[in-house]
């Protein structure tokens, strides 16, 4: 019995361990979105056509199973033997003959579609984390407002300085000090990440926006480019705000951006 006993043991254990390259997310109930509001229109006073957090709304709870999600995100290397496998499948807009930038292996890879991101993770077995999935998976069980804490921290994530800094990627996993409460580096900074939902509202929001009938995918995390032309004191508010973990972008699902990426998530099996 003893051998029958070990190879069982053996078989739970590979049955329950992590894959390579990704964090497990314990299963769960937590809540998403948030609960603060624009009380004196901030956003709008500075151009944007709808008040902070009002697709954030309602905060509301939302049960999680477990799941392994990418420690960082797709990287030009790991793009490249997809590539490889698919030739039929178009090249990122910044490579050239099928091969991305010189020196840039391990940064994320980027003007990716929503298809592309999607066929990337089926092709390895994945897929794309869904909306809930990425907060989780950024917050951890305490709902904070950053990955690393609920104060702003711009050490911890690659994020434009200024209006006229563009910036760009970084490797992934550069910045270790900003990663999320179960392992998972760059959620925000660095690129955005396609998600798999719709961009919607959530259910029992009370605003209704035009953005959620016109097709578009959420993206999450903000990226290293500039987040738009403002005063010194108002950019690093639009920065910060965008850089929280409940902050919802959206694109096109057809859209190949310099500044979005992606990362998979797995089932347990």
């Amino acid at each position: 019995m003893r051998p029958v006993l070990c190879l069982l043991t053996a078989l739970l254990l590979a049955a329950c361990a992590t894959p390579p390259g990704t964090v497990r997310v314990k299963g769960g109930p937590f809540y998403m979105g948030t609960t603060l509001v624009d009380e004196d229109m901030e956003a709008v006073n500075l151009g944007l056509p709808e008040p902070w957090y009002v697709d954030e709304h309602p905060f509301h709870r939302v049960e999680v199973p477990t799941f392994y999600l990418d420690r960082t995100e797709v990287t030009n290397a790991a793009y490249k033997a997809f590539l490889d496998a698919n030739p039929e499948q178009g090249q990122p807009d910044d490579w050239s003959l099928r091969r991305y930038p010189p020196g840039r292996a391990d940064h994320p890879v980027v003007y990716v579609s929503w298809y592309d991101a999607d066929h990337y993770c089926r092709w390895r077995g994945a897929r794309l984390p869904t909306e809930a999935e990425w907060e989780k998976g950024a917050r951890g069980k305490q709902e904070t407002i950053s990955p690393w804490g609920n104060a702003w921290d711009a050490s911890r994530a690659n994020v434009s300085s200024g209006p006229f800094d563009r910036g760009r990627p970084l490797p992934v996993g550069s910045l270790p000090a900003g990663a999320s409460p179960y392992g998972a580096v760059d959620m925000i900074g660095n690129a955005w990440e396609w998600v798999a939902d719709d961009y919607a509202a959530y259910p029992g929001a009370a605003d209704d926006m035009d953005a959620y009938h016109e097709g578009h995918k959420v993206v999450r995390g903000l990226s290293f480019e500039a987040v738009g032309h403002y005063p010194p004191l108002a950019y690093r508010k639009v920065v910060a705000v965008t850089a929280r973990s409940s902050f919802r972008g959206f694109d096109h699902p057809t859209a190949r951006l310099r500044d979005v990426g992606f990362r998979c998530a797995v089932s347990p099996r």
